[in-house]
């Protein structure tokens, strides 16, 4: 680390001791001694992986995003396409391939040029890696190479500016998937030179430069003076903790050791409303929060069991005792907010008599002993996933089923679960493009069993819709794919949909700038101190 550097981090050190130790609402934006705006936001969990072609958590995409950037992006508060890295694109009219034209000028942060090759170097490592490098590319494109189903034909330079993308079957959600976070483009040069430690250097265009990862303390990131959007970024560095318990997350905001926090608790809005320092942020609920049950494992490779469990959560009282009126129950495994959801799939009723009835048919009349694995971190889909599973352990123990809560670090858990070793594990899924098909064909195709699919579950007619409705680009045709999708899900459940929570955050009031986009990005670019 740079003499300069070393100094801005011993500066950094001294601010939050300061702050830790006065209690005072001392303010990280504008200090008394310095006119430089740091930023520093407080999360439940530390990244994975800085290196978002990694990762399917947000966590670790929500620190890529100040880093790296994609070719397309979303507008502010939407789905909508908008350009970024790529200025603009033309869609062949069969709808097979895709022409590109790159922003010129834009410089990765090594100093190294962004260009049409550099675009070919990130496809070329992603789509020649596999499931356990690069899990997304494989679940959003359909495989790797050489693998029948990868749809990408070839990515190829046609000029310094150009990219021409050809595909061998048309997909819908072409450009909206661009626009996720893991195809971010990296300086090939530095991959090249990190190789193996790149996820823990990351090199990309964005509007703030890596300076050092403190694995599970924080991520700091400095001012690109070079970022090609001019007069932006706003802030001099930005600061990403990990402060895993909600309640110290809330306390190190009403300090004023951080900035803003993730992961607020239903409960503590009204606290947080009543302070003239602080406001509550509402993103739109694009989300899922979900008992998935792992039906390679017994007893839940009886559906009779799983519809069982369905019976026995009274999601509405769920919903009114632990997330205080900022969710609504859920039936389907996508959000209403989702062209496709059907709103005719019918619910299963609380009724836990019904429950036992199922579990005696499936030779379990006198219930189970299970394991419910609960997230150790707070996710927008679920503030707090013990008290969730509490609630679940005791609805269940009204059937006679005996649920022990177990839980590993994030990292492991998801790791664990995606290996198919939980009985039943709370989870969920912000969507990222606002496509049914990143909840339904990410989560539970067959072919993302050992990415996404952490159920486990194959299921031959659902996975034949879920094909059907990538290859067409007749929109009401694939709503009906997608409704029937549910009914399929429905009836043999992987899972159990149990809410639609709207995420909150709070911030200082006097900042600015910041989309609290439905997606659950942390756009940094244009957040600044009023």
């Amino acid at each position: 680390m740079g003499k300069r550097y070393l100094i801005f981090a011993l500066w950094i050190a001294l601010v939050l001791i300061m702050a830790a130790c006065s209690g005072d609402n001392a303010d990280n934006g504008e200090n008394a001694d310095s006119e430089e705006q740091v930023f520093i936001f407080a999360r439940g969990a530390d990244s994975v992986s800085l290196d978002p072609a990694e990762v399917t958590d947000s966590e670790s995409e929500n620190v890529a995003q100040s880093i790296l950037e994609t070719l397309v992006t979303f507008e502010e508060g939407e789905t909508t396409v908008a350009p970024m890295l790529a200025e603009e694109w033309e869609e062949a009219e069969d709808g097979l391939a895709y022409t590109f034209t790159l922003k010129e000028g834009v410089q990765f942060h090594d100093g190294t040029e962004f260009n049409a090759e550099a675009v070919v170097s990130n496809f070329e490592r992603w789509m020649n890696g596999g499931a356990d490098q690069f899990p997304m590319y494989g679940s959003v494109f359909g495989g790797y190479e050489g693998d029948e189903t990868h749809i990408i034909d070839s990515v190829e330079a046609e000029g310094e500016d150009t990219v021409k993308v050809t595909l061998n079957q048309v997909k819908p959600t072409f450009l909206k998937d661009l626009a996720l976070t893991p195809f971010s483009i990296s300086s090939p040069a530095a991959i090249e030179e990190h190789r193996e430690e790149y996820s823990a250097n990351p090199v990309g265009t964005g509007p703030f430069v890596f300076d050092e990862w403190l694995r599970n303390d924080r991520v700091v990131m400095n001012k690109n003076e070079d970022y090609w959007l001019e007069g932006y970024p706003k802030l001099d560095s930005v600061i990403i903790r990990a402060i895993p318990d909600n309640s110290a997350r809330l306390n190190a905001l009403l300090s004023g050791e951080v900035d803003m926090i993730d992961g607020v608790d239903p409960d503590n809005v009204e606290q947080i409303e009543n302070s003239e320092d602080l406001k509550v942020l509402k993103r739109p609920p694009l989300n899922i929060g979900y008992l998935g049950m792992t039906v390679t494992r017994e007893p839940f490779d009886d559906k009779l069991v799983r519809q069982a469990l369905s019976h026995a959560v009274d999601k509405q009282a769920m919903v009114d005792g632990l997330f205080a009126g900022q969710a609504e129950p859920a039936k389907n495994p996508i959000p209403p907010s989702v062209e496709g959801y059907n709103e005719d799939v019918g619910t299963y009723e609380y009724d836990p008599e019904k429950a036992k009835e199922l579990l005696a048919e499936a030779g379990y009349p006198d219930g189970f002993e299970m394991e419910l694995w609960a997230m150790p971190v707070p996710r927008p889909y679920m503030p707090d996933a013990n008290k969730v599973a509490e609630f679940l352990q005791s609805s269940f123990a009204d059937i006679g089923v005996t649920a022990n809560i177990v839980t590993y670090e994030w990292a492991t858990y998801l790791d664990r679960a995606k290996k198919g070793e939980a009985d039943a594990f709370i989870l969920g899924w912000t969507g990222t493009n606002g496509d049914a098909d990143d909840f339904i064909y990410s989560l539970w195709h067959e072919d993302n069993i050992g990415d996404l699919n952490s159920t486990q579950y194959a299921n031959e007619e659902l996975n034949q819709v879920l094909e059907e409705a990538r290859t067409i680009t007749d929109q009401e045709r694939r709503n009906e794919l997608y409704r029937e999708a549910q009914e399929i899900m429905h009836e043999d459940p992987p899972i159990i949909p149990l809410v639609h929570p709207t995420p909150l955050l709070a911030a200082k009031s006097d900042i600015t700038g910041f989309d609290p986009h439905p997606t659950g990005r942390l756009m940094t670019t244009k957040i600044e101190f009023e």
